[in-house]
């Protein structure tokens, strides 16, 4: 029950992540209906869930590197696979891809570090 609740808390935040990012950047667009920004932020779960974990496996050096810079690079292929999966979103450039993932990475980050066990 306990993973249910965090996982339905994980897409909620998400949600917001991705409509605070609509918001801030100007070249994001996105279909702001309930049903499309549910959709967005549960694909967006299940990213961060299934492939952030393998690409920071496979970039690990790269992060350490750079001291977590890398994971900026990790956070924008997430969100450009989301842009090619799903019509509701729409990343005008490389500049709106930047921005956008540092802003759904700092949401990410703060409600993570807020609510930490």
């Amino acid at each position: 029950m306990k993973l249910i609740f965090k996982l339905l808390v994980a897409v909620a935040v998400n949600a917001a992540a991705l409509f605070a990012a609509a918001y801030l950047v100007k070249d994001l667009k996105l279909n702001v209906t309930v049903e499309s920004i549910v959709f967005l932020a549960v694909i967006l779960t299940l990213l961060n869930l299934l492939l952030k974990p393998v690409l920071k496996l496979i970039l690990g050096p790269f992060i350490v590197l750079t001291l977590g810079l890398g994971l900026i690079l990790v956070n924008m292929v997430i969100l450009y696979i989301l842009d090619i999966i799903s019509p509701n979103l729409t990343i005008g450039g490389i500049v709106p891809l930047i921005y956008s993932s540092l802003i759904i990475g700092i949401v990410n980050f703060v409600f993570h570090f807020a609510t930490k066990d």
